[in-house]
């Protein structure tokens, strides 16, 4: 005798038929798209801050191409307002590679707060104070200055620039503004002068608000400034993608200085800035890809008595910081 048993069929309720579909879906779609991308083919998320002619050498290498000639795909992944504020994308891992001040790079390394290397140097000096024409004439005898932010580089710059004018730190009134807002002080008299990076020192003076009193060049002679930082990911997982972004980078910056009107074009179209701003700002930068060493070691011993990071070892911290084996793997 053969027993046989047969289960009761129910249908199934409206959640679990919508869960069949939506496996359904995602094993179709997953399917049509095919196998993942290789992490070596993913396009390099690239970021930067916003007008910042520091940063000429990546719109010149996006417009002509030369990440493409060095095989190497590049995303725009955003535009900053300010290098803190980057580097916390950079922390958050939604960065791979990015143009931005040597200043928040160094301390978002040195805290932990992103892990991050130096690939090239971006630019040197390209900062000045600019002071009211009272100042100017020494009529001001406590002035009230602003800088961009305590521990920048500007903040190093103008602590070196006092002395060479005659005023001594306690003599001095010194704020934190964005570069923006500087202009419109000095303008409506607030502050009796700033120091910033370029484009607002030539504005001011295009604008008849004050006048360029020292140039970091002359503070600080070939100061660093900006520079094209990788995430360790980037250079550690894709070296020569790494690598490919150097030797474009190389590229932009030899094509700066061959072809300066044009390059003058460039960050015209990129800013919107008027030319006659953009051709004065331009001559007060110098555009280099060689890392400053030395520069940067004198920037890590002013932050550490400033007791803005502690680092034992400044020339060690540096070693590691500048991705030399990187560069020498590239033939920089």
């Amino acid at each position: 005798m053969t027993l046989s048993l047969r289960l009761p069929v129910r249908p199934l309720g409206r959640a679990a038929l919508a869960l069949a579909a939506a496996l359904l879906f995602a094993s179709v779609a997953a399917f049509a798209a095919g196998p993942a991308a290789p992490e070596a083919d993913k396009p390099v998320r690239m970021a930067s801050l916003q007008n910042d002619l520091h940063h000429l050498a990546l719109w010149v290498a996006l417009d002509k191409g030369f990440f493409q000639e060095e095989g190497v795909a590049v995303e725009t992944a955003g535009m900053f307002r300010s290098g803190p504020e980057l580097m916390t994308a950079f922390g958050a891992g939604e960065l791979d590679a990015a143009y931005v001040g040597e200043a928040p790079a160094t301390i978002a390394a040195v805290r932990g707060t992103a892990g991050v290397k130096v690939l090239a140097q971006a630019n040197t000096e390209g900062s000045a104070l600019v002071g009211s024409k009272a100042l100017a004439a020494g009529e001001v005898s406590h002035p009230t200055l602003a800088m961009p932010g305590n521990g920048s580089v500007q903040d190093f710059l103008l602590r070196k620039a006092l002395p060479r004018l005659g005023l001594a730190p306690e003599a001095v009134d010194v704020i934190v503004l964005s570069p923006p807002e500087m202009l419109s002080a000095l303008q409506a008299g607030q502050i009796d002068g700033f120091i910033a990076w370029e484009p607002y020192p030539s504005r001011a003076v295009l604008q008849g608000l004050g006048q360029v009193l020292a140039s970091s060049a002359d503070i600080w002679t070939g100061h660093p400034c900006c520079v094209l930082a990788a995430s360790d990911a980037l250079v550690r997982r894709r070296p020569q993608a790494a690598q490919a972004l150097l030797r474009a980078h190389r590229k932009a910056t030899i094509f700066i200085h061959e072809h300066p009107d044009e390059a003058v074009a460039v960050a015209v179209r990129h800013t919107g800035m008027d030319e006659a701003v953009v051709r004065r700002a331009l001559g007060q930068v110098t555009y280099t890809e060689t890392p400053s060493v030395a520069g940067e070691e004198e920037y890590v011993r002013f932050l550490n008595t400033l007791g803005v990071i502690k680092v034992p070892d400044e020339a060690a911290f540096t070693r590691e910081f500048i991705a030399g084996p990187l560069r020498e793997a590239a033939g920089q």
